[in-house]
């Protein structure tokens, strides 16, 4: 295993570092039926598999017509039926939407736009064609949405309108968490020295937000070595690809991941982080395994969350390493030194009070972290890159 002496990394190579240990790792690729693959990562392009749409289509309801009015009415075309073509100059066909829209059609007259009377049809059609022509979407073979993009409901629906019934995809990435510290309370007020553990009820949510497929935390774990190195054999036993740890990532008295990730032959990645908060982060890879040490300062360990944890869990999805937004400071925001400072911000880019290590009430009030590269501070109205927050689709913080 690596030394626990390992240098720091500033955060930019942090993050790439951790993004490439998460994509070296094999996963497995699976063909699953369409409904079962929401979550998952295309493993394929998705092409169609035909013109769309593959034949001409109408948009309205009303007469396919040819030649001028009057038009005897010979026919209807509804949608999931074929149209046969129309051949007689002063006819049409009642035509619905969604139908297939005759050969020989010269224009769709909308059922507003007309008159019936017994002798057959009149009215005028609008300037603007009232059919989708074949290909007007995509023509077949054509790439819609690149390998690597999460599927969604929208991309079901695309990749049924083309023609699938099944999809290739990475499923999931499988991750436990791990809470240890002796300190923490699991219910109840804090009090006489012990804490609430706020990390245990709040990473899961955050690493779904990610994509992940988490299990129920395991924890506290006691602070001992043995404990700390049976709860990461029984995660890693368990199927996790993925293990995130909460405290312990120091050299203190009680601090023992990195003698358990000693006793497991791991190998680290990253060693803590030229970034503040947060800096006592870590990443580590035992055998298939990514272990992700988070600090134990709830928002410390936020930062952990998204510097190290968001890019691993991309590489190990297949996912491209995301690219950070920019947003424009709304007020001064001061550097950290020769640390990158990650600082959370509201929506108009402005900082947020109480942003302790240990406090959580201004990441519940914020967009994300603005970056303050090393070496500088961010005055009103810089544009600096942005670490969102991780967000379902939907939510707005």
């Amino acid at each position: 295993m690596t030394s626990a002496t390992t240098t720091a990394l500033s955060w930019e190579l942090a993050r790439g570092a951790a993004y490439e240990a998460g994509a070296a790792l094999p996963r497995p690729v699976t063909e699953v039926p369409l409904g079962q693959a929401d979550g998952g990562t295309l493993a394929q392009p998705l092409r169609t598999r035909t013109d769309l749409p593959a034949f001409p289509t109408s948009s309205v309801d009303g007469w396919a017509t040819r030649g001028p009015a009057p038009w005897r009415i010979v026919g209807r075309v509804l949608a999931g039926t074929r149209a046969e073509p129309l051949t007689g100059a002063g006819t049409c066909v009642e035509i619905a939407t969604g139908a297939m829209v005759p050969d020989g059609t010269e224009q769709i007259v909308r059922v507003e736009d007309s008159t019936r009377t017994p002798d057959g049809v009149t009215g005028r059609a609008r300037s603007a064609r009232e059919w989708r022509e074949v290909g007007d979407e995509a023509r077949a073979g054509e790439e819609l949405v690149p390998a690597g993009t999460p599927v969604t409901p929208g991309l079901l629906g695309l990749a049924a309108s083309c023609g699938y019934d099944t999809l290739a995809v990475r499923p999931p990435v499988r991750c436990a968490v791990l809470v240890f510290g002796d300190e923490l309370l699991t219910r109840g007020l804090p009090g006489e020295g012990r804490v609430r553990d706020c990390l245990g009820p709040s990473l899961p949510s955050w690493l779904r937000r990610l994509g992940a497929q988490v299990t129920e935390p395991i924890g506290p774990v006691e602070d001992t070595l043995d404990a700390h190195v049976d709860a990461l054999r029984t995660a890693i036993d368990q199927g996790a690809e993925l293990v995130c740890t909460t405290g312990g990532t120091m050299h203190g008295p009680v601090d023992h991941l990195h003698p358990a990730l000693a006793e497991l032959g791991a190998a680290y990645v990253v060693n803590t982080v030229e970034v503040r908060p947060g800096f006592p982060m870590l990443l580590a890879s035992a055998g298939t395994t990514v272990v992700a040490g988070l600090p134990g300062n709830p928002q410390s360990a936020i930062v952990a969350l998204v510097s190290l944890v968001a890019p691993a869990l991309a590489g190990l999805s297949g996912r491209p390493l995301p690219e950070l937004p920019r947003i424009r400071l709304g007020a001064a925001v001061p550097g950290r030194g020769g640390y990158t400072h990650l600082a959370l911000v509201d929506r108009a880019g402005r900082p947020v009070p109480h942003v302790g290590s240990a406090m959580l009430r201004g990441l519940a009030g914020s967009v994300g972290f603005a970056v303050i590269p090393p070496g500088r501070d961010g005055a009103e109205g810089d544009e600096v890159a942005l670490v969102p927050l991780p967000l379902l689709p939907g939510e707005r913080p």
